[in-house]
């Protein structure tokens, strides 16, 4: 049961969609701030040029492994404490890092730093998610997390923005923008739904119930996957788009901040056409699988660019965001797949294992390029993970328009 009638969105409730929206804003602004000063902060703190893609590449995947951390954290206190707590105490503990990231002195305190953002990070998208998802009428939640997710993704370009005046002054204005979120905050209401659950003696927040059911198991493992081609986009063929410009013989140096910046304004558009196809069509699985097959075109667009000039590059940039504009639609996904007792505990793993993935695909991505070289390793990393996102899709049930009140047995699926 919604806080809501069906029919009705309630002044609340579009409150509840502006600040998840919001906090999905200073959530991206965060996570990519790293993306777009990598160089220009390693630099001042004394990394030689030479060590530039190992060091940018150590420092990333420590925060991507506090982002697995994290959602393991988060979604569990979700789960069990409630969605309004995790959005409070992640916000809080990412503001914080951020203030500190500003006084990285060297590779070791950056990277324990960017750690401890990632496990703050990692509540934001699943718990503003699930709420929506709970709060919203089955039938409208689809416009809820696609405004989210639209709204959300222009922090990218707010990151780029104030990445002009310094390193440093983008980190203390995203530790600012979180606290600025956190009292915005104070008003937003709990989830019906997980209140109806709270008092209920069923088990909340178990993360091992995805375990112990093989067929809930792949289901989870199946939602993680249908994700992975769009943080390798992001996290690689973008993130170390200098290096691959340098592959590419480009005679400019591609600018990854620039790249970062088009590429999520292309997923902001991209998941406003993805909401609206899956609302039209009524199918989240079939706009996934037009999504990743248009991406698996873009990535070859990109790689096939030799001589690749500034304004090809941002182009192609802003192609590939749209094609992998289905974050929310993917998110979503998760959400409708599992009951409410373990909802916020998916949903916040979820994604957070998909931006986690990064590291096992950064190592692949190596180890293939050791022996092949960048360009010929970009190709092969693609194709194996848009195959691996199509297959694990179709073993996926359509959840569009799906009831989801109810809630996840012990001893196997309900």
């Amino acid at each position: 049961m919604t806080d809501t009638a069906p029919d009705k969105v309630s002044k609340n409730v579009i409150f509840l969609v502006i600040v998840a929206s919001l906090g999905y804003f200073v959530d991206i602004y965060d996570l990519l701030v790293f993306s777009i000063v990598r160089k220009d902060s390693l630099h001042d703190i004394g990394v030689a040029e030479a060590d530039m893609l190992s060091k940018g590449q150590f420092i990333i995947n420590v925060q991507m492994f506090g982002l697995l951390l994290g959602g393991l954290l988060w979604g569990i206190i979700g789960d069990k404490m409630g969605r309004i707590k995790v959005l409070f105490g992640s916000i809080l503990l990412y503001s914080i890092a951020n203030f500190a990231n500003a006084y990285a002195y060297d590779v070791n305190s950056y990277a324990l730093i960017r750690f401890i953002a990632g496990i703050g990070l990692a509540g934001e998208l699943g718990a503003g998610i699930t709420l929506v998802s709970e709060t919203l009428s089955k039938e409208k939640r689809g416009y809820g997390t696609m405004i989210v997710a639209v709204v959300g993704l222009f922090g990218a370009a707010a990151a780029y923005a104030v990445a002009k005046y310094g390193w440093q002054t983008a980190y203390m204005v995203g530790g600012g923008l979180g606290i600025v979120l956190l009292l915005l905050r104070v008003g937003t209401f709990e989830s019906g739904m997980f209140k109806n659950v709270q008092e209920s003696k069923v088990s909340k927040g178990n993360f091992l119930m995805l375990f112990t059911d093989f067929k809930r198991f792949k289901k989870y493992l199946y939602c993680i996957l249908i994700g992975a081609p769009l943080w390798y986009v992001v996290g690689v063929l973008v993130t170390f788009s200098p290096e691959f410009g340098v592959a590419l013989k480009s005679k400019e140096v591609l600018s990854a901040g620039e790249g970062v910046l088009y590429t999520y304004i292309g997923i902001a558009i991209g998941d406003i056409f993805a909401g609206l196809l899956a609302q039209v069509t009524r199918s989240r699985r079939l706009t996934m699988m037009v999504f990743l097959t248009l991406s698996l075109v873009s990535a070859f667009v990109y790689l096939r660019s030799e001589g690749i000039t500034h304004d090809k590059f941002v182009w192609i940039c802003f192609f590939m965001g749209c094609t992998v504009g289905y974050w929310a639609t993917f998110v979503t996904i998760a959400a409708e797949q599992f009951g409410t007792n373990i909802r916020a505990t998916v949903t916040t793993t979820v994604p957070n294992f998909v931006r986690g993935s990064l590291i096992p695909i950064t190592m692949a991505f190596n180890a293939f390029k050791a022996n092949y070289g960048m360009i010929t390793s970009g190709y092969i990393m693609m194709v194996i993970l848009t195959v691996i996102a199509l297959f694990s899709l179709s073993q996926l049930k359509e959840t569009f328009g799906k009831d989801l009140n109810y809630i996840e047995e012990e001893a196997g699926v309900s």
